[in-house]
């Protein structure tokens, strides 16, 4: 059996889960999930950075009585928030974790053994959101374009890691075809590595928080180096078949994630895919600019499989897209609802009426009979290219047109009218064998929508299989369950 292993960031505890940090980790979801409908041994990860300035200081506000009880009440939230949102993760991975805390002291111990560490003196600017030394030419009007804040000044003895050493080696690997989605990404972070790269500091004096160096105890590591470690939390499904990232921090996994990987002789990621932001008023999503929000709101308001829907429908995966209410509402009603619910519920609905809930037996099919059938053959090939380009709105397009091309179908055979039992009996059949195809088609989308429709249709949630798209699934004289409608128009 084929591996496939696939990573979401891990997540700053200073603030709950935002839309935005749900957007990743939906894309990834619905990736991880599509790859265990093909059959393959799927391992998805995700979890929280807790090692950050961040967390000391959003503790302190908190008012809790130590850092590391902040940080368990923070990760619960985050927990209860994939759990509402259906995410499938195979593992959530938290830096405080003593599997973690090992992990990097092996992994520095064999960069350090290379070589690649030396202690030294920094002197630069400092952004506290970002966590990372920003260069002049990279601040807007002397302030993090992100944060919107000037940087401060830092004079402090840092260790180092060489990865000035490895520019000319990262720079080749990561010129191969496809490494970094999508393209434009590729080409910011080409031309920033000629530019040519500096060492990068990894620790941080004093700080009190955080995994201590195992060559120096006044130490501790600084988050980047730290923090990227955790994708090796289980080396079975090393390498990564796909990092999910925000394209804010394309440089740190495609720069010194590689360059770390380069020096402690493991092999790099086989693609890096920085998805772009949901933004309001044009404004990336963030605690600091005060206009998070909170996906738990939206899925308790308006169900978890719209806002599932909505996510990946939304953007173009890779590009920008503001976020609106709503668009949210629009798009469930016109397309969920009005489309795709709209068929399935009129055709089980017929099949009971009709054929006293009992899926018919077909006869001789016409022409227009047959296109149907050929159709689902051809959106599940299209749908299955674009999914692997991880074109996942293009996918959901091209699922949409599969039923509003089913609704036709049906509303031109008006079944309901019809008086030629043959002509009733294929209709029927051909629309039951669709609605089992689009069950598999959405079922990496909205889950929990397509469990509840096989309940009623009688699947097995289990025995449903990328390849099976176009069997005979729902077979003739096989009995529909009991029908309801499986979206609700959004007032």
């Amino acid at each position: 059996m084929s591996k496939f292993f696939i990573t979401t960031p891990i997540y700053y505890i200073n603030s709950t889960p935002s839309v935005g940090s749900a957007y990743p980790t939906i894309i990834a979801d619905v990736v991880a999930r599509w790859h265990r409908l093909l059959g393959e041994d799927t391992f998805f990860l995700t979890g929280l950075d807790e090692n950050s300035v961040k967390t000391v200081q959003a503790a302190k506000q908190g008012n809790f009585k130590d850092i590391k009880e902040y940080a368990d009440v923070m990760a619960e939230k985050w927990k209860r928030a994939w759990t509402i949102l259906n995410v499938s993760h195979d593992d959530f991975i938290r830096t405080t974790e003593g599997r973690h805390e090992k992990n990097v002291e092996n992994f520095f111990n064999k960069v350090y053994k290379k070589g690649d560490i030396y202690r030294g003196e920094y002197e630069g600017l400092y952004c506290e959101g970002c966590e990372v030394f920003l260069t002049e030419s990279e601040l807007v009007n002397g302030e993090c374009p992100l944060h919107k804040k000037p940087p401060k000044k830092i004079r402090e003895e840092n260790y180092f890691f060489k990865l000035s050493k490895y520019q000319d080696k990262i720079l080749e690997l990561i010129q191969a075809e496809n490494y970094i989605e999508p393209t434009s990404r590729k080409n910011e972070v080409v031309n920033f590595i000629k530019e040519g790269l500096k060492d990068i500091s990894i620790s941080r004096p004093n700080i009190g928080w955080g995994i201590t160096l195992p060559i120096d105890k006044k130490h501790k590591f600084w988050v980047w180096f730290d923090a990227l470690i955790n994708y090796l939390v289980d080396e079975r499904y090393w390498p990564v078949d796909v990092h999910i990232i925000g394209k804010d921090i394309t440089r740190f996994h495609c720069v010194i994630w590689v360059g770390m990987l380069l020096s402690a002789g493991y092999k790099i990621p086989k693609k890096i895919f920085a998805h772009g932001f949901f933004t309001i008023n044009g404004q990336k999503m963030s605690k600091s600019l005060g206009n998070v929000v909170d996906p738990v709101y939206l899925a308790e308001k308006y169900s978890v499989d719209a806002v599932r829907y909505f996510i990946i429908r939304e953007i173009p995966t890779g590009q920008d897209g503001d976020f609106s209410e709503e668009a949210l509402k629009t798009r469930v009603n016109t397309e969920l609802v009005a489309n795709i619910g709209n068929f399935i519920h009129r055709v089980l609905i017929l099949v009971k009426k009709l054929n006293g809930g009992k899926i018919p037996k077909p006869g001789n099919l016409d022409e227009r009979d047959q296109s149907i059938l050929d159709l689902i053959e051809t959106k599940q090939e299209v749908v299955e290219d674009l999914m692997e380009q991880f074109k996942l709105k293009e996918s959901l397009e091209e699922i949409l047109g599969f039923s509003t091309e089913l609704n036709r179908y049906l509303s031109e055979r008006e079944p309901w009218k019809e008086k030629d039992a043959n002509r009733i009996n294929n209709c029927l059949y051909i629309c039951s064998r669709a609605i089992t195809a689009l069950s598999i088609l959405l079922y990496p989308f909205i889950p929990g929508t397509v469990e509840k429709l096989l309940l009623q249709i009688g699947i097995e949630n289990k025995t449903i299989t990328w390849g099976k798209i176009g069997q005979e699934l729902l077979k003739p004289g096989f009995e529909v369950g009991e029908i309801k409608p499986l979206f609700e128009k959004i007032t």
